[in-house]
């Protein structure tokens, strides 16, 4: 990461799966903060000398004398400290207490009550009363560290919120960075605001312009080659790349036909005559629908997927004489993810959009403008940017596209049924006005047939499913309860619009914290 000017805030991560919610959570309060495995936290402190410190999440058990630790020089170096589950047991477990296992487990909403006034406290819960947390714990501290007080309790963790004041060490048990914690981001204000002292001056517009000088000293005078998908993340990268170093960048726009309807034409529009980039666009439909017809196993789509985009990227790399530099719209959430924390289940869960790297044989070195920024972020600084709020404020589409939006194998036909029927669901979000209420939105076209009869006919047709969630973080998230009327206009639509499928579903599944993402 690179050196920043700004306040900064350490977090410790210990596996986690809701671990990038706290940087996010920090940084929605204007104040730098890095996610950093265990094992690499004496390195980052040292390099970061953050204002404080918050130790994650995790599932490994800090009675056992091989889990997970903090470096010991977090707890000497005099800055604050919070322990966010997993965390408040090391701090228990590493300053002179004592944490055990097989204890009443608590998992889900849980009422912790106030004891006695905090800092972390102040402003949002008053002694006495009672709040809804989410808890997700089987360990529990059984004795206290020397100089620290509880500060609330639930029915199953005596020790919900501990601290010293004095050394400015504070342990929650429950975790404020959910949604499910209603004040949950308040206390983390207070934390990373009152009792750190941060200032709260990283903004967009700081970011900008550091990213346009830090991109000009790695690049010089080198060239530099963009993978521009069409989603917004390889677009910012390549505005703000060509903002710092104009014509030295050339994007290559791979179109593997698995795009939104009418999405090819627009970002080749938007970028050629709007923005006025070297672009070259490649129409490689043909290549990639061969590749996945026949093909069910989504993560073998995605390998797939991936695989090609190289190799049509180098190829057409090549045409145009090569690069010095291969931009990517790496974001933070991929670095975090790229990074194996602890071996245990969390692993698995924070690895699974990880296709693999650049090959070897591409001889470029990587610029990534991008790789300090959460999604929401990098629609801040699209608008700093001038990108269309229509564009910036896009749901998110996946990068294998279309392709995992069709279980079984990939052909045009069931491509060209599922891109017109999402065309004319988002299209009815658009004049209910919900798009901007709804996080994400999009059809699935299922493998499966049914037997119907339209007018006086019988009809065997396909089975269509429509989704949409609302989300503040894209790690948990619940359906949106449209209403019947809503649901009948939009089936109504596509059933007389789109040949091939005779019937519509809605999916209301919810996604609470610690599931896999949807996609």
């Amino acid at each position: 990461m690179t050196q920043q000017t700004h306040d900064q805030i350490l977090i410790i991560d210990f596996g986690s799966q809701v671990t990038q919610l706290i940087a996010r959570r920090v940084r929605e309060m204007g104040v730098y903060s890095e996610v950093v495995p265990f094992q690499k936290a004496a390195e980052a402190f040292a390099r970061m000398k953050p204002r404080a410190v918050i130790l994650s999440g995790g599932p490994a058990s800090p009675a056992e004398l091989d889990s997970p630790r903090a470096p010991q020089i977090v707890f000497e170096a005099g800055v604050p400290v919070l322990g966010i589950c997993y965390g408040q047991m090391l701090l228990a477990a590493q300053l002179g207490g004592k944490v055990e296992s097989g204890h009443h487990r608590e998992f889900g909403r849980a009422e912790v009550s106030v004891k006695a006034p905090s800092a972390l406290f102040e402003g949002v819960w008053s002694d006495g009363a009672k709040h809804t947390v989410w808890m997700s714990h089987g360990d529990r501290i059984t004795k206290l560290p020397p100089g620290f007080v509880v500060k609330g309790v639930s029915e199953n963790a005596p020790y919900a919120a501990i601290e010293d004041e004095s050394r400015k060490f504070y342990g929650l048990m429950f975790h404020p960075e959910v949604v499910h914690t209603p004040e949950g981001a308040a206390l983390i204000q207070n934390f990373v605001r009152n009792i750190a002292g941060c200032k709260g001056d990283w903004t967009m517009a700081a970011f900008k312009q550091e990213a346009i000088a830090r991109i000009r000293a790695q690049v010089g005078k080198g060239r530099v080659l963009c993978g521009l998908s069409g989603g917004v993340d390889s677009s910012v990268a390549a505005l703000l790349i060509h903002e710092a170093i104009g014509d030295q960048l050339t994007c290559v726009f791979v179109d593997h036909g698995l795009m939104r309807l009418n999405e090819a034409r627009e970002v080749v529009s938007m970028f050629r005559e709007h923005y006025n980039l070297p672009l070259v666009h490649v129409d490689a439909s043909d290549e990639f629908i061969a590749a996945l017809e026949g093909e069910a196993d989504p993560e073998t789509k995605r390998k797939t997927i991936g695989r090609l985009f190289i190799e049509v990227f180098e190829r057409e790399a090549k045409k145009i004489g090569g690069a010095d530099f291969l931009a990517q719209g790496t974001l933070y959430p991929d670095v975090i993810e790229s990074v194996s924390f602890t071996g245990g289940p969390s692993v698995t869960i924070k690895s699974h959009h990880n296709v693999g790297g650049l090959p070897e044989r591409m001889k470029m070195k990587l610029v990534e403008p991008l790789r300090e920024l959460f999604k929401d972020e990098v629609r801040k600084l699209g608008q700093e940017l001038g990108l269309p709020e229509k564009f910036v404020g896009r749901h998110p589409f996946p990068g294998p596209g279309l392709a995992i939006r069709l279980p079984g194998g990939v052909t045009r036909e069931k491509l060209d049924i599922l891109r017109k029927a999402d065309a004319i669901y988002l299209d009815e979000i658009r004049k209910a006005g919900l798009y901007d209420k709804i996080w994400q939105a999009f059809s699935v076209l299922l493998p499966v047939q049914t037997v119907g009869v339209m007018g006086d006919g019988r009809t065997y047709d396909r089975v269509l499913a429509l989704r949409a969630v609302t989300s503040v973080d894209g790690m948990t998230a619940d359906f949106y309860p449209f209403d019947m009327n809503f649901l009948g206009r939009a089936a109504t639509r596509i059933i007389n619009e789109v040949k091939g499928v005779s019937r519509v579903v809605y999916d209301v599944t919810s996604k609470p914290p610690g599931t896999i993402e949807w996609e």
